[in-house]
């Protein structure tokens, strides 16, 4: 059986969707620097900045996953004021590229690239450059695929755990719906193999609420007495800054079960 390429297979969401892959009986080959816990899963090591290790990672597989990126608030779980003048190409853009040709030259079958919800409209820099990795995989002559996602529960958390220490939180108004990395690998699984290829449904979470919305549930949830200053920015504003709702398939895991730590199969609607 001709394994299945993960990029990113380190990450929240590579972890959820090696899991899935080796669950519903795929061999899977994980694209990584060093290896990583999952003991059902091959490691090929290698770096998509640089290139290095590609091409034998590529050896006899059929379908690439590349759910790799380089985000620093992800990373940080912060917000800087450098994130708005610029964040690094080498993994999104550079990465992708480089990646695209290994596939082309492999002959690899099946291309499914994991990008994310609103940006179009989105005026971050990180947004742009994972916008400018998406438009080489539609360009490429593979046969490829383009998920959007919604940002994931993981960092919404990380976001406002770093608000606990002020005495009121300042949280917009602006409505979206994130999204459990579990969710979205089952969907990415799904969208590998049925067959489809092109701009696949955008994925989100089962709830439309607003910032400040899951701001409270947040504080309910982990014992937090904070007071919630809803702030209001303009249209523009909460679709540049990636505030939107998904619109195609829902996660089934609300927010409030993903903080109490249950877990729910995943049916989407």
């Amino acid at each position: 059986m001709n394994p299945v390429l993960a990029t990113g297979g380190t990450g929240h969401l590579g972890r959820d969707l090696v899991r899935r892959l080796v669950a519903e009986g795929h061999r899977v080959r994980v694209f990584a620097r060093s290896p990583g816990p999952e003991m059902d899963a091959e490691w090929a090591i290698g770096d998509l900045a640089t290139g290095e290790g590609l091409a034998a990672a590529l050896r006899d597989v059929h379908t690439v996953i590349n759910a790799a990126t380089c985000s620093p608030i992800a990373r940080r779980g912060a917000v800087r004021a450098v994130d708005f003048f610029r964040s690094p190409s080498d993994v999104d853009v550079d990465g992708t590229r480089r990646l695209l040709a290994q596939c082309e030259k492999a002959g690899i079958r099946h291309f499914l690239h994991v990008s994310i919800v609103g940006l179009d409209d989105a005026s971050l820099p990180y947004a742009r450059v994972k916008l400018a990795g998406e438009r080489l995989v539609s360009e490429s002559s593979l046969s490829w695929s383009v998920v959007r996602a919604m940002p994931f529960y993981y960092l919404l958390e990380r976001l406002l755990d770093q608000l606990r220490w002020l005495p009121i939180w300042p949280v917009p108004t602006a409505i979206f719906n994130p999204v459990d990395t579990s969710d979205v690998a089952a969907y990415l699984v799904q969208c590998a193999f049925d067959g489809k290829r092109g701009m696949r449904d955008e994925i989100g979470g089962p709830e439309d609420l607003s910032c400040a919305g899951f701001a409270r549930q947040y504080q309910e949830l982990r014992g937090v007495r904070r007071p919630i200053l809803p702030m209001r920015v303009s249209a523009r504003t909460t679709r540049g800054t990636g505030f939107v709702v998904a619109q195609g398939r829902r996660g089934a895991l609300p927010w409030s079960t993903w903080l109490g730590g249950e877990l729910r199969p995943r049916i989407f609607r």
